[in-house]
């Protein structure tokens, strides 16, 4: 037998954009999810925050979670970017810098002399990531929300019941999108490894949000048939629903092929439905559907959903329970493959959102080399490294202080 491996003191594997700085002008969560993935990924990420701090440090409510999820791994400087000092830091900082990530309005970056144009010119190599509501097009004035673009681009509709459109419960264009802008850096950063150029790079709420209901798209492209919404879709599998059974629990099962119908029916003791000839293809029972889930509702409302999930468990069938957000904080399955992680929250999230200095956060949902990304460290406090930055970048003390002492850094 090999000798077990004491790895106390082995050295840490390097990340795959360890070496790489990024710079981060972001608020709410489309701009610090792009920084989350490139940070977690090993990136050096310096988010710029404001004298008074990013905003999302203090929301409340469904944004209490905003800051401590999106900004791990990250450093903090803060500037005012509106004096002429201020901006300097910020120049220095990206001649610095490998990729810029900005999610503000059009034209805001311009304003404050940040603009990729001006920066093209003092940083070449510099790849500018720019995330907004809308790519260049009729719609790119506009303010846009999750909300908004899930809204005008059919996937309220889709999600709601005929008639009351209903947005997707999570942030959902916000994070893809913010994924879509770390893509398309990580292309870039491997294109100016051929061309020695950066380039600037754009993604966007709306357009991220028309792939999403793209399958619908196509579906009347190819059919003719709009799709309906969700709840009153014509679905594409006999079973495939959720089911209410005793005690009022509920649980999701499903059969959806041809091989899985007559093992559902063994597990459930239902050989009259295995035989019955109008249900001997995935379309006929489709088609079968209108007195088929009534009659598999009645058979299983006297069963406890424990045991239903034990049984398809065990037989190999599609189920899942229903399940609230924070019930995941103790899902056996996350806490065994560590997709969970503990951090420290700063201490500048407001206290009515709090019940503790720590708290446990969901790592990116992937692994490289059968390990997952780490937390290196915690969401920072606001300007937490700026005096740190500010020697680097070659302020003395006095100057660094003077800054401070003026209200152009913090």
């Amino acid at each position: 037998m090999s000798p077990a491996i004491d790895t106390s003191t082995a050295a840490p594997k390097a990340l795959p954009l360890a070496g790489v700085r990024v710079v981060e002008f972001t608020h709410m969560v489309m701009g610090p999810t792009c920084g989350l993935v490139l940070a977690d990924l090993g990136a050096e990420s310096i988010k710029v925050e404001p004298i008074d701090g990013e905003h999302t440090r203090t929301l409340l409510g469904s944004g209490a979670g905003f800051f401590p999820l999106f900004n791990r791994n990250k450093k903090s400087i803060a500037l005012d970017l509106k004096s002429a000092q201020g901006r300097e830091v910020a120049l220095k900082l990206l001649a610095t810098a490998d990729v810029l990530i900005e999610n503000f309005k059009p034209g805001a970056m311009d304003k404050l002399g940040l603009g990729y144009t001006t920066l093209k010119a003092l940083n070449p190599r510099l790849i500018y990531v720019a995330l907004k509501g809308f790519l260049p097009g009729p719609y790119e004035h506009r303010t846009a929300l999750d909300e908004v673009v899930q809204m005008m681009g059919g996937l309220a509709y889709m999600t709601g019941r005929p008639g009351d459109p209903l947005r997707a419960g999570s942030s959902v264009n916000d994070i893809m999108g913010g994924m879509f802008g770390a893509i398309a850096a990580m292309a870039a950063l491997m294109q100016r490894a051929h061309t020695g150029q950066g380039q600037e790079v754009q993604a966007a709420l709306y357009e991220n949000n028309v792939l999403l209901v793209a399958q619908h798209m196509l579906q009347f492209g190819l059919t003719g048939k709009q799709a309906e919404p969700m709840p009153n879709r014509v679905s594409a599998w006999p079973v495939y629903d959720v089911f209410t059974v005793a005690d009022g629990e509920q649980i999701f099962l499903a059969a959806v092929s041809d091989g899985q119908w007559p093992v559902f029916c063994d597990a459930l003791d239902l050989p009259d439905l295995k035989a019955d000839p109008r249900l001997k293809s995935n379309n006929e029972r489709v088609r079968e559907r209108p007195w088929l889930i009534p009659a598999l509702r009645q058979r299983l409302k006297h069963h406890r959903a424990a045991d239903l999930a034990a049984l398809f468990e065990r037989v190999g069938l599609p189920f899942a329970p229903i399940r609230r957000p924070e019930d995941l904080l103790d899902d056996p399955h996350l806490l065994a493959s560590g997709g969970l992680a503990s951090i420290r929250v700063p201490n500048d999230v407001p206290d009515g959102a709090r019940q503790s200095d720590a708290v446990q956060t969901v790592l990116l949902p992937l692994s490289l080399d059968g390990e997952r990304l780490p937390v290196r460290s915690s969401p920072p406090t606001l300007g937490e490294h700026t005096s740190a930055l500010l020697a680097e970048l070659g302020y003395s003390e006095a100057a660094a202080q003077a800054l401070l002492a003026q209200g152009q850094a913090r």
